[in-house]
């Protein structure tokens, strides 16, 4: 069977709110050749969605709220879930953000009970450390109810981001605190932190690197050794912060790597670390 291609960043183009006009008219700017109306009125259907995924050659997606007043808004949890229900291929994750959440554990409890996979953590944007003690409650219930967390590492174009907080070395105490939790590098440690990031993947066995927002064609310039750690990328878009998909995926699909290492890439790790089973993919996908 086809290693599924497995998106696992992926924002909802409707938000509850825009705090900051940047995040919005960044998002303009990349899909400026459209209609915005249209577009926008498009991509709230999430049957909308699912059909450009697979049209992509996209098979899951991860679907992230974001909890970020600060800087660049708020998708709520409850749109999330309600965006996902009844759409197979569509994986919620939630987001809490500890500077408005008293208790971060059970506030994680009663999400994945409601029909979450995981969540993610905004440190840029939500102004906190990753191993601020107030998110130990939401590691702890996370490694006992194994699901996994992400974590924003890296810099940020985003007016109001503090890029302090997303130094990926705060996640060594958090790795080394939690040895049994999934801990997903987001972006990989963009910008700064690309060794670090590396590091941490490769010396953790439960950590991950999520390599969206970063230039396909540039992963082996970031990460030389990447064959190093090929079953612990994960592949993910960071749609719409990018326009085209399948030229990401047939960039990576190009690189000069092992075929096990891109199909690592491109869903293989991400189906374990999901915990997806009886898959179905299409064959007649037109990326190479």
């Amino acid at each position: 069977m086809t290693t599924p291609v497995i998106d696992f960043h992926i924002h909802p183009l409707v938000y509850d709110q825009f705090y900051v006009d940047t995040a919005l008219n960044w998002i303009k700017e990349m899909h400026s050749n459209k209609d915005w109306d249209q577009f926008y009125n498009d991509f709230s259907d999430p049957e909308h969605l699912c059909k450009f995924l697979q049209s992509n050659g996209i098979d899951y997606g991860v679907v992230m709220a974001e909890i970020s007043p600060l800087v660049t808004g708020v998708c709520s949890n409850e749109y999330v879930l309600q965006y996902c229900q009844d759409q197979k291929m569509l994986i919620p994750f939630a987001s809490i953000n500890p500077n408005l959440t008293v208790n971060t554990g059970s506030e994680l409890n009663l999400l994945i009970e409601k029909g979450f996979k995981g969540v993610k953590l905004y440190p840029t944007y939500q102004h906190c450390y990753p191993n601020d003690r107030r998110l130990y409650p939401l590691y702890s219930k996370a490694q006992d109810l194994q699901v996994p967390v992400m974590v924003h590492t890296g810099t940020s174009i985003f007016k109001g981001a503090k890029l302090k907080y997303g130094d990926p070395l705060y996640l060594d105490e958090v790795a080394v605190d939690f040895p049994d939790l999934s801990i997903i590098l987001v972006h990989g440690g963009r910008g700064f932190w690309y060794e670090r990031a590396f590091v941490l993947t490769r010396l953790h066995e439960n950590v991950y690197m999520e390599i969206a927002g970063l230039p396909p064609q540039k992963l082996l310039v970031y990460f030389p050794e990447l064959e190093r750690i090929s079953d612990k990328i994960l592949f993910g878009t960071d749609w719409p912060g990018i326009t085209d998909p399948a030229a990401n995926i047939k960039v990576i699909k190009n690189l000069p790597l092992n075929n096990d290492t891109i199909q690592n890439i491109l869903g293989g790790n991400a189906l374990k670390l999901l915990k997806l089973c009886k898959v179905k993919v299409r064959d007649n996908r037109n990326l190479n």
